[in-house]
């Protein structure tokens, strides 16, 4: 009896140890997902052939940490000079370059570089949408905010697009410091309750800022394709949502989530024991790997019904020195070499670069049964 207590108490300990643990990384929030998620990553994908759509979203900011103009647009300089040269050495099945989704910071605007940036799309090197930094904000400004900055995306650089029906400039979206829909527990770095449906007010149909982790602004749902609605008054009303499926598309205010791989990987270990998150970022302290390209492809984020596509969405912010060190002297060619063993030179498997918009299209293609053409817009591919 007095052992069994003891083995008792020592469970006891040692699961409040590894909840402590949990919680320090805000796992909490999303363990219990993962789990459930489990069978899915062990089953695999039976599809005789599998479409791989991979999107690189870089919270591009030239005025981190607040340098001068000239150290701003340095930067900027450095990446038009070498990201055209090293993506023109890669391409994925279709023959397409890497595409590169620049979210751009409404606070950060600047004319010059906007041009710049307009000017590599242009060339058929990536696309240009929408990321803001607010805080203490409110729905009437966020309103004004971003109906301007669309607007002069669009009319003074030819950047984003417009609904043919209402004219609407329309735009994909990430949120600064992950604070969507206010949904940081200080309520720090946003202060719009209902959000989402502001959001989707001035033209915005899909949101790419999740995952957070670690975060506490996560989501407990992940590894997912889904549409979520602002609830009125509350906030992260994007923490659950409508999985994407065949036969179902966008409803009244709803906006189309795409997360990018969240997961364990227990190949990369702290102090060998405790496995690191997955969290699809891109940096000069998480380099991309072929057992991270592994982990990307088993949290299988797709639309249900069509079990042959998977979408993979990936992060990175850019513009920061180190960062864009490490991507453009070889961090970005090794991930673009993975993916290509991986995906574009398996067999059974092929490879699509797209930009963020070009995944949304493909995505409403997918759920409104209709063909999905390939990354390259030349030929279609089976769906």
């Amino acid at each position: 009896m007095i052992v069994a207590i003891i083995l008792l108490i020592l469970v006891a300990a040692g699961a409040g140890v590894v909840w402590r643990l949990l919680r320090s990384r805000h796992m909490d929030l999303w363990i219990a997902s993962y789990l459930k998620q489990w069978p899915r990553r062990l089953r695999g994908r039976s599809a005789p052939h599998t479409h791989v759509h991979f999107c690189f979203a870089d919270h591009y900011e030239p005025f981190w940490h607040k340098p001068d103009l000239a150290t701003a647009r340095a930067r900027v300089d450095r990446w038009m000079d070498r990201y055209p040269k090293i993506a023109s050495e890669h391409t994925d099945s279709n023959g397409r370059h890497p595409q590169h989704s620049f979210f751009y910071p409404e606070e950060e605007y600047d004319e010059v570089i906007l041009d710049q940036l307009a000017d590599l799309c242009k060339r058929g090197f990536g696309d240009v949408e929408v990321h803001l930094h607010h805080d203490n904000d409110t729905a009437e400004n966020l309103r004004r905010t971003l109906t301007g900055f669309t607007r002069l995306l669009n009319e003074r650089h030819g950047l984003l697009r417009k609904d043919p029906v209402t004219d609407q400039v329309l735009y994909a979206f990430i949120h600064g410091n992950w604070a969507l829909d206010n949904s940081r527990p200080d309520g720090r770095w946003c202060g719009v309750n209902n959000e989402l449906d502001v959001l989707h007010e001035t033209g915005c149909r899909m949101d790419m800022t999740l995952p957070s982790a670690p975060s506490d602004t996560q989501t407990s749902k992940i590894n997912s394709i889904y549409f979520a609605h602002g609830e009125a008054g509350c906030c992260k009303s994007h923490d659950h949502g409508r999985d994407a499926r065949v036969g179902e598309w966008l409803q009244d205010k709803e906006l189309l989530m795409v997360q990018g791989p969240l997961a364990l990987n227990w190949s990369d270990r702290k102090a060998g024991i405790m496995p690191r998150i997955e969290s699809s970022e891109i940096s000069a302290d998480a380099l991309p790997t072929a057992a991270r390209v592994a982990l990307w492809e088993q949290a299988a984020i797709g639309i249900e019904g069509v079990e042959n596509h998977l979408f993979i969405k990936v992060h990175t912010h850019g513009a920061e020195e180190r960062t864009a060190g490490a991507l453009l002297d070889g961090g970005m060619q090794r991930m673009w070499t993975e993916l290509a063993k991986r995906f574009r030179d398996r067999p059974g498997f092929s490879l699509h670069y797209v930009t963020a918009w070009e995944m949304y299209q493909q995505i409403e293609r997918l759920c409104k049964n209709e063909p999905v053409k390939s990354s390259s817009l030349r030929e279609e591919v089976a769906a």
